[in-house]
C-alpha cells in the first residue's frame, strides 16, 4: 500500500468521524430555561448495557434508540412536551397539567431566554 493511499484512508475515515459525531450533536439550549423547566418533563435517560434508554416517567413507556439518535430523539420527545405543556406570554413562562391547569410560572430574565423558548419549543 503506497503512502498517498494509506493518507486518504487517514483522511476519509476522519472525515466520516467528524460527520457522524456532527449528526448525533443535539441542539444547543439555554441552560437557565431547561433548568427551570426539566423537572416537570416526564422523559429521563436509563443506563442499559447496550447504551442509552429514554423513559417516560407518566406513563413507564421505554424508547431504545440508537445510540447515534438518542440525544436527538429525548430532544424531539422535549419539544412535542413542551408545545402541549408550556406557554408564555411576554416574559412569563408558564407549565401545565394535561387539564390544561397552570402548574407553575417563571418569570424569564430576558429576550434571549423568551427567543430560546421560541425556538426550540415552537411556540
Amino acid at each position: 500500500m503506497s503512502k498517498i493511499t494509506f493518507i486518504g484512508l487517514i483522511f476519509v475515515f476522519v472525515f466520516l468521524s467528524f460527520l457522524a459525531f456532527n449528526n448525533a450533536m443535539p441542539e444547543s439550549k439555554n441552560k437557565e430555561v431547561m433548568s427551570l423547566i426539566s423537572p416537570y418533563m416526564p422523559y429521563k435517560l436509563e443506563k442499559r448495557l447496550a447504551g442509552l434508554t429514554i423513559v417516560n416517567t407518566k406513563t413507564g413507556t421505554k424508547e431504545k434508540p440508537s445510540n447515534e439518535l438518542v440525544y436527538k430523539r429525548l430532544d424531539e420527545l422535549k419539544k412535542e412536551w413542551g408545545k402541549k405543556y408550556l406557554s408564555i406570554s411576554g416574559y412569563v413562562l408558564s407549565i401545565h397539567d394535561d387539564n390544561n391547569k397552570s402548574i407553575k410560572s417563571f418569570s424569564l430574565k430576558n429576550k434571549k431566554e423568551v427567543d430560546f423558548i421560541h425556538h426550540f419549543f415552537g411556540i
